[in-house]
């Protein structure tokens, strides 16, 4: 019959359990840093910056801006958040950052379905899918003095998306959206 030591089950069982806590530990560290290049922190980031327009429309307003076309309610109809962002970037230094930072977003899990760049100057449409439908759209232009993005997180058609992306419809629904919600912010200034 086999003698078992107590001693080192209990010692062997604390060493597994540490090791769990461990690697739970570490898994929430990745989950946190990892959510650092989001579009919640530009957003938050730059809200508050000198001369920055930033629009973030409640779910109300998204009713009553999906009845400006068809096509709005098909695009808004099914969204769930809409921010608009328009920023200074007068310097390249200045427009070299936005750009790093955009593309630290759009880099981590988003697909680029357009992208035109001209020295410093960017016009990137992004999107992220999961399994048959797009569930985010990051439309992002900086001609070199300023710079905007317009993200749309809901549950969108992807051939829609795809048209669209292909006709340059996004950026005359940017600049519905925001003449709709705001009349006096041009998007092009």
């Amino acid at each position: 019959m086999p003698v078992h030591n107590f001693c080192t089950l209990g010692l062997l069982n604390t060493i597994i359990m540490y090791k769990k806590i461990c690697i739970l530990f570490i898994c929430a560290l990745f989950y946190n840093c990892g959510s650092y290049n989001s579009i919640d922190t530009f957003y938050n980031a730059h809200k508050n910056d000198a001369q920055v327009t930033a629009v973030r429309v409640p779910q109300f307003m998204l009713k009553l801006i999906s009845g400006i076309s068809p096509e709005m309610q098909s695009l808004i109809g099914n969204t769930r958040d809409l921010r608009y962002m328009k920023f200074p970037s007068t310097t390249p230094a200045r427009t070299q950052f936005l750009n790093q930072q955009m593309n630290g977003i759009t880099g981590n899990s988003f697909i680029e379905v357009y992208r035109k760049n001209d020295d410093l100057k960017r016009n990137v449409v992004s999107i992220r899918e999961r399994k048959n439908s797009v569930k985010e759209i990051l439309m992002y232009n900086n001609n070199a003095e300023t710079g905007s993005f317009l993200y749309f997180n809901g549950d969108f058609d992807p051939i829609k998306v795809r048209e669209m992306a292909q006709n340059n419809e996004f950026e005359t629904l940017g600049n519905n959206v925001i003449n709709e919600f705001a009349p006096g912010i041009n998007p092009e200034n």
